[in-house]
């Protein structure tokens, strides 16, 4: 049996069924339907038809429903359920109430952006599915390209050309030392302070925008950063400097560790900050993308 317009049995003949099964009086559900009753009668005979069944009989001048209508009533009803919730599903996801936002991120975001703004999508649209995995900047800018997802939250040094960028937060460089570094007590700490530091960086093949700034700062303080360990994530390069295989400089803000451990300086140089934006591409008209940049 087919839900059709065209021959076939209605929606709205299930509806006129369950209404008079619920009635049992055709006047009575000619007026909850607002129809007249002969038109009633004729959606009923037409629906007992197409459907090759007798759904109510006649017993001492009662209307009852027919042990067949009894069985059909149930399943009337189901479809008509399921009918109702496509509907309301399918408009809410016009919304972007329902449906799935695919966000990558940098690591860095993860310590103060990406929890207020998971938070407070996530508060605003319950039901929508987060699709989320930490990503570099240069595999974000790929996925976005290639439309395997929805936004990104990274550290591009230059606009992007052919993605929608927003500023979110912009971070300076800081001073990652042992805590019982001889540069420790300081409030600020110098670059030129560092020039005979062995020096722990992130991985260039995963951040080279990052690095080679970090590089270029020390060269233009007067020396080369002599690099000893590579660390692919903050928390790697961070736990590195804790067992005092060198100092860093990382982008703010910077995982919380044991202050008897690690210790972060501010510098005094005068360093451009570090954006973190996020981006997207103006093709994508995910509904739901589009309620994730209403908040952001």
């Amino acid at each position: 049996m087919r839900l059709t317009h065209d021959g076939g049995m209605e929606l709205r003949q299930l509806e006129s069924f369950v209404v008079v099964a619920e009635e049992l009086n055709v006047g009575r559900a000619a007026i909850r339907l607002h129809l007249t009753q002969p038109s009633l009668s004729r959606q009923i005979a037409a629906l007992e038809r197409d459907l090759d069944v007798e759904l109510f009989a006649r017993v001492k001048r009662r209307f009852v429903l027919t042990t067949a209508g009894e069985s059909f009533l149930a399943d009337a009803k189901d479809l008509l359920r399921l009918a109702e919730e496509a509907v309301r599903d399918a408009q809410r996801t016009q919304r972007g109430e329902l449906g799935t936002l695919r966000l990558r991120f940098v690591q860095s975001a993860t310590f103060r952006v990406l929890p207020q703004l998971l938070g407070a999508f996530r508060t605003a649209n319950p039901e929508v599915l987060l699709d989320l995995e930490t990503m570099t900047t240069i595999r974000q800018l790929d996925a976005l390209r290639d439309g395997r997802i929805d936004v990104g939250l990274l550290r591009l040094p230059t606009p992007e050309p052919g993605l929608e960028t927003r500023v979110l937060s912009e971070d300076p460089l800081v001073v990652a030392l042992p805590a019982g570094h001889r540069l420790a007590e300081r409030e600020r700490v110098a670059l030129t302070d560092l020039a005979d530091e062995s020096f722990i960086l992130y991985t260039r093949s995963t951040g080279p925008s990052v690095h080679d700034a970090i590089v270029g700062y020390c060269k233009a303080a007067g020396f080369v950063p002599r690099i000893v360990q590579e660390g692919a994530d903050t928390q790697t390069i961070v736990s590195l400097v804790a067992a005092g295989l060198g100092v860093s400089l990382l982008i703010a803000l910077t995982p919380p560790i044991d202050p008897r451990a690690v210790v972060y300086r501010r510098l005094s140089d005068d360093l451009p900050p570090w954006k973190l934006s996020a981006a997207w591409s103006p093709d994508n008209n995910s509904p739901v993308l589009q309620r994730f940049l209403r908040l952001i």
